[in-house]
């Protein structure tokens, strides 16, 4: 089961939109300069987490490589005497 997130949808959104603009803007120094100063000023615990949803962004939209986040499963078979032999 998957833990439901702290920070809202809308806020992860939002979140990932002003780090994008800023980098297109060139607001910020840096990538890591614009995490960092968004995450503050929206009260995102850690610029980390931020970052991670800027990276799932990118992957989703196909600007970076990786597996779409929406499209991902996990298939779990348990092992041992008693389940699906």
């Amino acid at each position: 089961m998957v833990r439901p997130s702290k920070y809202p949808r809308e806020l992860r959104g939002r979140a990932v939109r002003m780090v994008t603009e800023s980098l297109a803007n060139d607001d910020y120094p840096s990538e890591f300069e614009a995490i960092r100063t968004i995450a503050v000023n929206l009260g995102i615990g850690s610029p980390e987490t931020l970052r991670k949803w800027v990276r799932r962004a990118e992957i989703d939209g196909g600007q970076r490589p990786g597996g779409l986040h929406e499209l991902v499963t996990v298939s779990v078979r348990p092992r041992g005497p008693g389940y699906w032999s």
